[in-house]
């Protein structure tokens, strides 16, 4: 993984954007202090629905509120 400063990055982006899209990884850092990592981003990656529906339901039995009501949770929240 290619390492590069702040400056140089904003000022050569399209050729670093060309480098991440053909898969490289470059670290970009400010006084030598890595602050991110420029990577393409993970292929798209499709659920089918009645999956997530199933794993919503899951997730609901799992975690139960115990009476309390969501805008009790948002003043809750508040305070």
């Amino acid at each position: 993984m290619e390492t590069t400063g702040a400056y140089e990055a904003k000022t050569h982006l399209p050729q670093l954007l060309k480098r991440v899209a053909k898969g490289e990884k470059i670290t970009i850092t400010r006084h030598g202090v890595p602050v991110a990592v420029l990577q393409a981003p993970e292929a798209d990656r499709k659920v089918p629905t009645k999956e997530v529906i199933d794993e919503l339901l899951k997730f609901r039995k799992r975690h139960a509120l115990h009476g309390l009501s969501i805008r009790e949770m948002i003043e809750e929240g508040r305070r």
